[in-house]
């Protein structure tokens, strides 16, 4: 675990102050071998189905801290929060066969899997939570992902800088049996800060990848064209590496 902290914290710094080399041609060429190197590497090291360690109730972090958005205000969000959720609706829908639109009661009476895991940010600190919810396989399974589809988009609502956040992942941690749509934090709803009413949880990845405020998922057969396709909000803004593996 230690030895995890300090690959983060010193990846982190390491981007941080390398800005000048990234954005050029050169940087940019060195930052994507690094990542193809890096997901190589980690896929070669896991199977597939390689499970993120999970703790007992007893680790629990007391305080789960929020990032980034912790409260948003745009657009119909707000309402949302007056409205306890009685409204908010998850689509699932680009190249799939059934298109879905899923309330939340919907979302909650479908199976679950609860599961106690480590929240690594990429800014260097890190939490043990509870999460519930359904596998996102589940909700890609009844809507049949076609053929063509490489690519799971995460479609939220809140905004960073006026921009939607978003984020994705190819298919193998799409369907990875820890890839849940969370809806309860330590057995109680999920809150606001935390991403409220539901939030990805994508655990063999660092959190920037768990995008909250869920309002949509999609299936593409490519990423360009979405954003400034990189694959998700910092990869396009700050050369975030789009695979994250931890």
């Amino acid at each position: 675990m230690k030895r995890r902290n300090f690959l983060v914290a010193a990846g982190a710094a390491f981007v941080a102050g390398c800005n000048k080399v990234a954005d050029s041609d050169f940087g940019q060429g060195m930052f994507d071998a690094a990542e193809r190197w890096h997901k190589g590497a980690h896929r070669l090291l896991t199977s597939r189905d390689a499970l993120a360690p999970e703790y007992p109730r007893s680790a629990v972090s007391p305080y789960f801290r929020g990032n980034g958005s912790v409260d948003p205000k745009n657009g119909d969000y707000p309402r949302h929060v007056t409205e306890s959720f009685a409204n908010w609706q998850l689509e699932v829908g680009g190249l799939v066969d059934n298109p879905l639109t899923l309330t939340l009661d919907n979302i909650r009476k479908l199976p679950q899997r609860t599961q106690i895991t480590r929240h690594d940010c990429v800014e260097g600190w890190s939490a043990i939570g509870e999460w519930t919810g359904p596998q996102l396989s589940l909700l890609l399974d009844a809507a049949r992902v076609q053929d063509q589809a490489r690519f799971i988009i995460f479609r939220c609502a809140d905004e960073l800088g006026g921009s939607a956040y978003y984020e994705s992942v190819d298919l193998e941690d799409a369907y990875h049996p820890q890839t849940i749509v969370a809806h309860r934090l330590n057995g109680d709803p999920l809150p606001i800060k935390n991403g409220a009413p539901l939030r990805m949880r994508i655990e063999r990845q660092l959190g920037y990848k768990h995008a909250k405020y869920l309002t949509g998922i999609e299936a593409v057969a490519s990423l360009d064209g979405i954003g400034d396709g990189k694959g998700g909000y910092w990869e396009d803004r700050a050369d975030y590496q789009w695979y994250a593996g931890i």
